[in-house]
């Protein structure tokens, strides 16, 4: 099979996979191997190679980014454990001020969930939302979709969240990331903009429950400080954070300078994404023991790998559908109607996420299986420069949280914690995640225009 009809089994498959997943309730991992092994088939891919090509598509990922995932999670857990988490949000609240306390909470909710799952940050930070609003007099409403708008944002666009990560390598950015922390932060902006004047909106429309019980906020808050005893210093919390990221940037002026000698050497060994994760691992265990946690150090490495195992098997099935897509002919069906798919362009992408996000709720089996669908398409869409590829990434972060539903647990969490009604549930974050994501693609399309 070959040309238009390939193109059309492509579509069907992936209607397939998205009733396979959304309806039938079959895992994600097995719904993309078994439509990718289809899709195999009817491309006419050789029964001989069928199986090396799908095993060369799930190798790939460990090969480049399975340990990179693992300390990201892991980084992220202790985070959590140790309450940095919650220092980091105080220092937030003290550089916005407690007279901007929506913006403060978005921001604060933006930066937390850079390592941690903005589900788990949105418990994190809970507490911390109503303590604030009753403190401030601000719309517990407002101050719901303003943290639930900062986490998802962070969440789908900055690495090291497994998604975007993920994304990063499939699209042969790995060596890359700091371009991509890069594009993710700008590409931030108007998306957080956006999401906190809907809130500020939103907030003056939709009522929640737990508008009347300000002793309770406050007394929470309190308490889960006092959870954590002595908080980790501001230097201690944002180490496993800057670190690694200063590392992987002195690497990148190191390599543009073609500096020689065991100095730079040190730098390009030490910026790689696996070794300057591994330092922030490292500095997050100091972390961790230095707060009279050392006894967690193996739970918690435990758990993160439990976590972080399903992502990573469903980012290695994305991978193989992308090894699938290579293979066949659609790439140079694609080629040769270079035109007709150029004028998608960078809508592409997300428009693709977006379709499986709705359909089929988890943003981060979104962007996996986005981005191994796209990954080979680069060059015909035109993206294939690394600065483009940074944006498609973030096109497809974007997708990826357009729309949240009640298939979506992220949904659920908010509205949950929020004391939403589930219908005030969508007016709040379903809207408001149809809002950022419009917004976000804006921007990206606009950073296409000028870089």
């Amino acid at each position: 099979m070959t040309g238009l009809s390939l193109i059309i089994a492509f579509v069907v498959a992936i209607v397939a996979m998205i009733l396979l997943i959304s309806k039938l309730k079959v895992h994600p991992f097995l719904a993309i191997l078994l439509i990718s092994l289809v899709l195999a088939l009817l491309a006419g891919i050789p029964l001989r190679q069928v199986p090396g090509v799908i095993g060369a598509g799930f190798a790939g990922t460990f090969t480049s980014i399975g340990i990179v995932i693992i300390l990201g999670a892991f980084i992220g857990a202790v985070l959590e454990k140790t309450g940095a988490a919650l220092k980091l949000a105080d220092l937030v609240i003290r550089l916005v001020g407690q007279k901007r306390p929506a913006l403060a909470i978005e921001l604060m909710g933006w930066i937390v969930s850079i390592p941690v799952f903005c589900d788990s940050g949105f418990v994190i930070l809970d507490p911390i939302r109503r303590a604030m609003a009753r403190r401030t007099g601000a719309s517990s409403v407002t101050m719901t979709v303003c943290l639930s708008c900062g986490l998802y944002v962070a969440h789908v666009f900055i690495p090291p969240t497994p998604g975007p990560l993920a994304a990063a390598q499939a699209l042969g950015l790995e060596n890359n990331l700091l371009l991509v922390i890069g594009i993710g932060i700008l590409c931030s902006i108007l998306p957080l903009t956006a999401g906190y004047l809907f809130a500020r909106h939103i907030g003056r429309k939709v009522k929640s429950e737990d508008e009347s019980d300000s002793a309770r906020t406050v007394q929470t808050y309190e308490e889960l400080k006092a959870g954590f005893g002595k908080l980790p210093s501001a230097v201690s919390a944002l180490a496993p954070l800057v670190v690694p990221i200063l590392l992987m940037a002195l690497s990148s002026v190191v390599s543009m300078m073609h500096a020689t000698g065991w100095g730079a050497d040190l730098c390009l060994f030490l910026g790689t994404p696996i070794m300057a994760l591994a330092v922030g691992a490292v500095l997050a265990i100091c972390q961790l023991f230095g707060a009279g946690k050392g006894s967690d150090f193996y739970p918690l490495t435990n758990d993160t790998l439990k976590t972080v195992g399903p992502i990573l098997f469903v980012t290695a099935a994305g991978g193989v559908l992308g090894k699938v897509i290579a293979s066949s002919d659609m790439v140079n069906y694609i080629t040769a109607h270079t035109d007709t798919f150029r004028s998608i362009g960078i809508f592409f992408p997300f428009l693709l996420a977006a379709i499986l996000k709705t359909a089929q709720g988890s943003s981060t089996v979104a962007i996996t299986t986005t981005a191994g669908i796209v990954a080979p398409l680069l060059g015909a869409l035109g993206l294939a420069a690394p600065v483009d590829a940074a944006l498609v990434v973030v096109a497809i972060g974007a997708g990826a949280m357009t729309v949240s539903h009640a298939n979506d647990s992220y949904f659920w969490v908010v509205t949950s914690f929020g004391k939403l009604l589930v219908n005030d549930g969508y007016r709040t974050q379903t809207l408001m995640t149809l809002v950022i994501g419009l917004a976000s693609m804006v921007e990206v399309f606009l950073l296409k225009l000028i870089l």
